[in-house]
């Protein structure tokens, strides 16, 4: 699969030079605002280089897997679509969030759907009808999540290679090619982001990259429940699932709603420990 990862990295570096050259006048730019840490305008929608890099590697070298998850496929363009979409004209959360929901439908006729919890104080614990709805609040909170973390140079990428990096071994343990592929190709093209990405960073992901990203990974996620338990795919996405779950609570407990903006999350705390040293904050939370 070297040929492929090569394929990825190369593509994306080309790819997301292009994006960045030809934003500003496509509109594609990050205004900095009260919670930013960048203080001049960056282009953004690095994640449209990125991401169609990724899935070329997969169409090129893996057709037969585009074939046999074509739903899945299309959820995942779906959901990069109106990613891409936001980067440019900043969609309402409201269209955002149905797309994920159809997305999410759409894998579950691949049979990618969360049908039991593993077993509980031994107790098999098995969804049944409720499989659905409990996929799409799941996909929906961790696609969510990771655009959420999505808050300083370098970060967003660097927690998804690792977390990817390991449903790539896992997919590897168990001759699983979809998720070698997929995993495998998007930390190829992540690395070739970071070249750009890294503090201080020239270009930003953006929505058609956050979301995009936290969706194929809830995607190889409830692929890998057929080999591990559940509670171990918790800990493997773990930060942004706890960094999310704790700044919501703490805005209830204040009064305020959980989907409003502060400077709260966990990459903020430590940034402001490191005395606002980013590349250590990035290191401590990969």
């Amino acid at each position: 699969m070297g040929w492929e990862f090569l394929f990825a990295f190369c593509a994306a570096y080309v790819m997301i030079r292009t994006v960045r050259t030809f934003a500003p006048g496509l509109g594609l730019v990050d205004i900095p605002n009260d919670r930013s840490v960048h203080v001049h305008h960056i282009p953004r929608g690095a994640g449209i280089g990125f991401c169609l890099a990724a899935v070329s590697a997969v169409f090129l070298f893996h057709f037969d897997l585009i074939l046999a998850y074509k739903w899945t496929f299309l959820a995942i363009f779906c959901v990069f679509a109106v990613g891409v979409l936001d980067d440019h004209r900043d969609t309402v959360p409201r269209t955002k969030f149905l797309v994920i929901l159809f997305s999410t439908v759409l894998i579950a006729l691949d049979g990618i759907v969360i049908n039991d919890l593993g077993i509980v104080f031994g107790v098999p614990i098995t969804l049944g009808w409720f499989a659905l709805p409990f996929t799409l609040f799941a996909v929906t909170g961790f696609t969510n999540a990771l655009n959420l973390i999505d808050g300083l140079d370098g970060l967003a990428a660097t927690v998804s290679i690792v977390i990817l990096g390991s449903f790539m071994w896992i997919g590897y343990l168990h001759a699983d090619i979809l998720m070698m592929a997929v995993a495998g190709a998007f930390i190829a093209a992540l690395a070739a982001f970071l070249v750009f990405n890294w503090h201080p960073a020239t270009i930003f992901m953006g929505d058609s990259g956050s979301l995009t990203l936290g969706f194929v990974i809830s995607v190889l996620a409830i692929k890998s429940l057929a080999y591990i338990p559940t509670v171990s795919v918790l800990f493997i996405a773990a930060l942004p699932i706890l960094d999310t779950l704790v700044v919501m609570i703490r805005r209830k407990l204040n009064g305020r709603s959980v989907f409003s903006a502060d400077k709260c999350h966990i990459h903020h705390v430590l940034k402001r420990f490191f005395e606002k040293n980013i590349r250590k904050t990035v290191f401590c939370l990969g």
